[in-house]
């Protein structure tokens, strides 16, 4: 009669009255909705090889029971010591998503209306979303023309007394140039909040990206090179001792050290750089964990199609005047090829990339225009910053988005489909060389 305790909140042991700690559990039929949304199809063939599912699914119903937990259970766990086995650090804490990492980090910096926080100009919004919603001030550091990342020379002019974070952006998965970085921040007394959303797997001379600064922040959503069923984030901390403090940072601040009267758990602060912080709840899914750890174990495999993809491209591309290939990193840099990033010189091509951008839209190759100057969103403008101005601080930033650079699509592509966005690619350079 005596069931096990499925929750930390319910039962402390085996009990004979239980409190189930999943209201409503999935049946079969539930089952079989996810299977169709994973597996999609139609025509005879899939809905025979599906009605053949359905018989065997219940079957299984009949023999099974469902989980005790859906929500940061023993699939959460799982899912961070896969991560920490592969980064090779002990603090990977799966959340929501990385935005949820981020915020994390900047809740322990204690950042508020005042400070001051250095971004690059160009990355996802995501990076710059809380810094905005406290008042602190955001500082564009302007980009490498070669990696389109944030440049350690430029971040060196733009700190300032109030300067409490810097925030690299490792864009397509290429690492930044962290060395110089984190000579400036302990210098000054800086944190470091690595934006490690496109580079799960990378390296910098010899270190897991997202092991280097003092936070880190890795996304698993939809598009990037692992996910955990559509969302989710895994933050790693530097941090002697935060470890720990991270977890319980995702939920609430949970505290079973010292538990009140009468009651098995406590809730205390998240200990800060400054003063401690109140923690919000980033909760994983039990599925979503499962789909992480599943992942993970192929990333070095998907990392290597995604290489041999950008390696095909550069053959295609080289010494063909006026386009500049992706840069494939070296002994000390490995990127994870999150994405192609493709740059031309107007002045060779006879045209920018905006042109190429249309030409290739003809030609049926998707081309998204996501990754822009931050400091151009309305946003930014109605929190009362002037982007003209900014706009006269990044200069190599302007140059390269508006003229120069794109990315292309590395993955989910057939040969066929590879070999036509180059050849698309190649067409409508020449094109624009000859004037049409």
């Amino acid at each position: 009669m005596s069931k096990k305790a499925t929750d930390f909140r319910y039962n402390t042991g085996d009990t004979k009255v239980p409190w189930a700690a999943v209201g409503e559990n999935y049946n079969a039929a539930d089952l079989m909705e996810v299977i169709r949304f994973l597996m999609q199809g139609k025509g005879p063939e899939y809905d025979q090889a599906i009605n053949a599912v359905w018989e065997q699914v219940k079957k299984l119903d009949a023999v099974s029971t469902p989980p005790g937990k859906l929500s940061t259970g023993s699939e959460v766990e799982a899912a961070e010591e896969a991560c920490n086995e592969y980064l090779g650090t002990t603090t990977s804490t799966f959340v929501t998503n990385a935005t949820s990492g981020f915020e994390i980090a900047y809740k322990y910096a204690g950042l508020k209306e005042g400070d001051e926080v250095i971004v690059p100009a160009i990355t996802f919004v995501a990076t710059m979303a809380y810094p905005l919603a406290v008042g602190a001030k955001l500082v564009f550091a302007d980009i490498d023309p070669k990696t389109i990342n944030m440049d350690p020379a430029d971040v060196a002019r733009k700190i300032t007394p109030k300067t409490k974070m810097i925030v690299p952006v490792h864009i397509g998965g290429y690492p930044v140039d962290m060395e110089p970085i984190m000579k400036l921040a302990k210098e000054h007394d800086i944190l470091v909040l690595e934006d490690a959303a496109h580079a799960f797997g990378a390296m910098y001379k010899g270190k897991k990206i997202g092991t280097i600064g003092d936070f880190a922040a890795f996304s698993m959503h939809e598009v990037k090179n692992i996910t955990s069923f559509g969302e989710g984030g895994i933050a790693t901390t530097n941090i002697p001792g935060f470890g720990n403090d991270m977890k319980r940072a995702r939920f609430l601040g949970l505290d079973f050290s010292c538990p009140i009267d009468k009651w098995l758990y406590n809730i205390t602060p998240i200990p800060g750089k400054e003063k401690p912080f109140v923690a919000l709840n980033y909760s994983p899914t039990e599925i979503q964990g499962l789909g992480l750890r599943l992942q993970v174990a192929r990333n070095e495999e998907i990392i290597a199609k995604r290489r041999q993809a950008a390696e095909y491209l550069n053959s295609r591309f080289a010494g063909v005047a006026g386009i500049i290939p992706q840069d494939l990193g070296n002994e000390d840099i490995k990127p994870t090829f999150h994405m192609y990033q493709l740059q031309i010189d107007p002045e060779i091509v006879g045209g920018d990339i905006q042109v190429l951008k249309r030409k290739l839209k003809e030609k049926g190759v998707t081309e998204i225009a996501h990754f822009g100057p931050l400091y151009r969103f309305k946003i930014v403008a109605d929190m009362g910053y002037d982007s003209e101005e900014i706009a006269k601080t990044c200069p190599v930033c302007e140059e390269v988005f508006y003229h120069r650079y794109t990315h292309l699509p590395l993955y989910g592509l057939s040969d066929e489909q590879l070999e036509y966005m180059a050849d698309a690619v190649l067409a409508s350079v020449e094109e624009m060389k000859e004037g049409k």
